[in-house]
């Protein structure tokens, strides 16, 4: 008997017939048609139903204008506040030894598991008129809730963990002896993180805030609750798209739809780049 073919042998074999991958496929496709791509071109479709000029006219209207302004600005914020937070706890989680670490990684995921819209109130809760520091807050006229900072306070709140979790399964697998050798030859940690640790992580910190970013400009749920729905003062593009639509204005919130689908596929376009890359890399 000859062994040295056995290992083909039994890939061939364990390999689907070809009816079984074409039906996956099928299947998959059909799936991604009816549930991704129509809604998507219905997007398209119904923004530009009334004329290029209703659209133009919406997407440019003083309110949309400043609802795109202030979800940019979200974003901005709360995406290298969140890759700060996410560097430092990979860090901590994965070259350090410390008690209570399983509650640190427990914490990083709570936003997963807890509803955005009860994210929101829990800020209301702590920073509304009633809340626990609303009277604090009231006496200093500092306004949270209502108000941009509640704004970018529950949106960093449900995208803290996208980068974090990107980082820290390639920081346990990267280990540290790395960075164990570069203190030993005399670099400090400061030099030691740029020089070592962050042109390892780089495309994952990259990809991390690409998701971050993209969850950001995305939030409705806990947004809702804190930003009262003021027009031109607290309404974000999600927010905005939800009046229209309210209004019978669906040309309207289906115009600023289709920019939050534009932004959604330069997203994704940025994404491919960046695993291209990471992969060119390590080849």
């Amino acid at each position: 008997m000859n062994l040295s073919n056995a290992p083909l042998k039994s890939t061939r074999e364990a390999k689907d017939p070809l009816w079984v991958q074409w039906l996956l496929i099928s299947f998959a496709l059909i799936f991604l048609g009816l549930f991704l791509f129509l809604p998507l071109v219905t997007v398209f479709v119904q923004a530009f139903e009334k004329g290029l000029a209703v659209y133009l006219e919406a997407i440019t209207n003083p309110d949309a204008l400043y609802a795109i302004k202030l979800t940019l600005l979200v974003a901005i914020i709360a995406v290298p506040l969140n890759a700060f937070f996410g560097i430092m706890a990979a860090w901590a989680i994965t070259k350090f030894h410390f008690k209570g670490k399983n509650l640190l990684i427990t914490l990083i995921d709570l936003p997963f598991a807890v509803s955005p819209v009860i994210a929101g109130l829990i800020f209301v809760l702590l920073f509304g008129s009633q809340g626990l520091f609303g009277e604090w807050l009231f006496e200093r006229d500092i306004k949270i809730i209502f108000a941009v900072p509640g704004i970018v306070l529950a949106t960093i709140f449900v995208t803290i963990p996208f980068i974090a979790r990107e980082l820290i399964p390639l920081m346990q697998a990267q280990g540290t002896a790395e960075e164990e050798a570069s203190i030993t030859l005399g670099a400090g940690g400061w030099k030691t993180f740029w020089h070592v640790t962050m042109p390892n992580i780089k495309w994952a910190l990259l990809y991390g805030m690409i998701l971050c970013n993209a969850r950001a400009i995305g939030e409705f749920g806990a947004v809702s609750v804190v930003s009262g729905h003021i027009r031109g003062l607290t309404n974000t593009m999600p927010l905005h798209i939800e009046i229209l639509y309210g209004e019978y204005q669906f040309a309207a919130a289906f115009a600023i739809a289709s920019l939050m689908s534009i932004m959604a596929i330069f997203t994704l376009i940025i994404k491919n780049i960046l695993e291209w890359h990471g992969k060119k890399e390590r080849a």
